[in-house]
């Protein structure tokens, strides 16, 4: 089965660690990275840029409005995610935990229903 390990960002939590902290979270995604890859279970992964650089499209071809945003009264914003294959949903919170970082970024584990 396919989780998505959705890391929630939060700047000001971010802001909050020491230089060292926030390298040794950013460092520590490659030694992950090389573990879920060598157990076959990594399918995606890939970082997000902030909020601030995305826009919010409604509508249908032709007839379609762009807007800055999103605008989200929240704090956290997706900041990235792995795509994984394991064999269970207590594996995939297992992975998550895994993440570097997590004891102060939540990744949020979401099943995935659908892949074409």
């Amino acid at each position: 089965m396919k989780y998505l390990l959705i890391i929630q960002m939060n700047p000001v939590t971010w802001e909050s660690l020491s230089e060292a902290e926030r390298d040794e979270i950013a460092g520590g995604q490659e030694a992950f990275m090389e573990t879920i890859t060598a157990s076959g279970e990594m399918v995606a992964t890939h970082a997000l840029a902030d909020p601030s650089q995305s826009a919010v499209v409604r509508g249908r071809p032709g007839a379609s409005t762009v807007t800055d945003g999103p605008f989200l009264e929240a704090k956290e914003y997706m900041g990235g995610f792995y795509l994984v294959d394991c064999e269970s949903v207590e594996r995939a919170h297992e992975l998550a935990a895994m993440i570097p970082g997590t004891q102060h970024l939540p990744v949020e584990v979401r099943p995935v229903i659908y892949s074409a």
